[in-house]
């Protein structure tokens, strides 16, 4: 991990695992600067009527949220209507993407939402535009040149950061007390976890509608890179975009999810499955069913729903927590849009406009542009403002993890692939391990 030094204007964002592999058509650039490494600035007609499409992944509540953004836009450029195209998942959106831009991309939206490694693989396939030809106005120099690492694709920029974010565990108090069991601090290892986990797991007890309550609500998606943080020197993935880890310290993360399998922390492997796609109000640990979770920051909000909730770092068995500064999610435009400066336009509206930032606040994470982030930050109280003091609290550690890079969009699948053969028994932890290191390494060497 690199260091880094400075206070954060992102506070907390949504993260989310992405899964899936794109097959794109390189793509050619659009008129007006439409396309890459244009050579003029694309201009804005304000008496040109001008229809655009924009997408993300979310539930309704951010539909109706980003609705009322987007009315707040069209009332300030009435010459422009905006059509809206929200989905439930980030897989539906890059589902539709994939077959957009494998037809070209003119009927991909003209400004949508990415994250992880997609960003790199659209940007690199020639899909995203080059934003240097609209830098004055989605205020490109603003960005710290750490949050725009996931973007940047042979020093070209193809999107920006809604916000910074970091893994957290949460613990619900509340279930410890009912189980008798201390509740942890942040000097606890993986071991103390496990212990905890399995002993209320083992306990039989029930929520007050007789549901079960578990001790572990697990997403691998959300800890193993973290885990693999606290055991090697990079993370999951060095500088030079290979792979940083090895198969042993995978198979050590198997064996820890066997061990709270076998003493009852988790819940049936069925159940576990299950619950890799649930959005945050539907799992385990908001309903009350679960003492301990792993997730971004930003989701106290949500996961306080489930009980009285403590945000920690997550347990380590190193002197390293292995939590670092991430990115979350990135708004780009497509290379194909017939109105790159209105496109422009509204991707800043969402990322850099006071009018719009009152409304959105924290949802997807304060910005990373300081002169948006003062607007944001003295409006955030109660949980956000306690996962903003987390997110600063990373910062302050100096790290920031290597960014995943193009060929890294299936490292969550495998690793949930492996999850599911161990905790069915299907495969030793060596084995899953062995596997999810090959396919990775695979996949990285094609790029």
């Amino acid at each position: 991990m690199r260091r880094i030094t400075g206070s954060l204007p992102g506070k907390a964002a949504i993260g989310v695992a992405l899964i899936g592999t794109l097959a794109l058509a390189g793509c050619a650039g659009g008129s007006k600067g439409g396309g890459g490494g244009s050579d003029s600035a694309p201009t804005f007609d304000p008496n040109e009527k001008i229809t655009l499409e924009m997408s993300w992944w979310g539930d309704d509540a951010r539909a109706a949220l980003f609705g009322q953004v987007i009315d707040k836009f069209e009332a300030k450029y009435p010459n422009i209507t905006v059509k809206q195209t929200p989905v439930g998942s980030p897989d539906d959106l890059f589902n539709r993407l994939a077959t957009d831009f494998g037809g070209g991309g003119t009927t991909a939206p003209d400004v949508f939402a990415l994250g992880g490694a997609k960003p790199q693989e659209y940007g690199s396939a020639g899909a995203l535009l080059d934003l240097s030809s609209v830098k004055d106005i989605v205020q490109t120099a603003k960005y710290p040149d750490f949050s725009l690492t996931n973007a940047t694709v042979n020093d070209t920029l193809y999107g920006l950061p809604t916000g910074g974010n970091a893994t957290a565990a949460f613990v619900n108090k509340d279930i410890f007390e009912k189980a008798g069991v201390p509740v942890p601090d942040d000097s606890w290892t993986w071991q103390d976890l496990i212990d905890d986990a399995n002993k209320i797991g083992a306990k039989g007890l029930k929520t007050d509608d007789g549901k079960p309550i578990y001790g572990l609500d697990l997403r691998i998606a959300d800890i193993l890179g973290t885990y693999v943080g606290q055991e090697t020197e990079y993370g999951m993935y060095d500088w030079d975009g290979k792979l940083a880890t090895d198969a042993s310290t995978i198979a050590d993360w198997y064996q820890n999810e066997v061990e709270l399998r076998d003493g009852k922390g988790l819940p049936d492997p069925s159940v576990v499955t299950a619950g890799w796609s649930l959005t945050p109000d539907q799992q385990l640990y908001t309903l009350g069913q679960a003492a301990i979770t792993f997730g971004y920051s930003n989701l106290i909000g949500s996961y306080e729903a489930g009980g009285d909730t403590l945000m920690l770092t997550p347990p380590t068995d190193t002197d390293k927590t292995g939590v670092a500064l991430l990115p979350s999610a990135f708004w780009a435009i497509n290379a194909q849009t017939k109105h790159p400066a209105a496109a422009a336009m509204l991707m800043n509206w969402f990322l850099n406009e006071p009018d719009a930032l009152t409304l959105i606040k924290d949802t997807r994470g304060v910005p990373f542009n300081p002169d948006a982030a003062a607007v944001v930050t003295p409006l955030l109280e109660g949980a956000s403002k306690t996962a903003a003091e987390y997110v600063q609290k990373t910062l302050d550690s100096g790290t920031v993890a290597p960014p995943q890079p193009n060929g890294g969009a299936n490292m969550n699948q495998y690793a949930q692939d492996g999850e599911a053969n161990v905790l069915f028994n299907k495969k030793t932890p060596k084995e899953a391990a062995d596997e999810f290191v090959s396919k990775l390494t695979a996949d990285l060497a094609q790029g």
